[in-house]
């Protein structure tokens, strides 16, 4: 793909759920395979605030992503990118059925709010890289 793919949205906290999805032994192995890293066992959520971020992610979505095992839960693709600059990570797109358009869950080796000190509504930059 070559072009920049860039987008920035606004961290909120959500359900919790990915915190099981990530704790799956077979899930936490084959997001190392793909990914060159073990994710921390939970996701920063995103929401895509601006058209502009919208369609970045949408036409980045529409590629093929790298394949995650499901492991009895629902399969992932994962796209990974670069997290404020210099943060290495992987946006997470579970297949199912309506899932939000303008959501983005990531994953990194470390909790990112931590990490990066971000609280809900907090602004995020990341770029998708191939």
């Amino acid at each position: 793909m070559g072009a920049k793919r860039k987008l920035t949205g606004v961290v909120f906290s959500d359900l919790g759920r990915a915190a099981s999805f990530m704790a799956v032994d077979s899930v936490a192995a084959a997001m190392r395979a793909a990914l060159g890293f073990a994710a921390y066992p939970g996701t920063l959520n995103v929401r895509l605030d601006t058209p502009a971020a919208r369609a970045v992610w949408s036409s980045v979505r529409d590629g093929s992503g790298i394949p995650i095992a499901a492991g009895g839960f629902c399969a992932a693709r994962c796209f990974p990118a670069l997290i404020e600059g210099n943060w290495r990570g992987a946006v997470i797109l579970p297949e199912v059925a309506d899932y939000p358009a303008d959501k983005l869950e990531i994953v990194a080796p470390a909790r990112l709010k931590d990490a990066l000190k971000l609280a809900d509504g907090a602004r995020l930059t990341l770029e998708f890289v191939d």
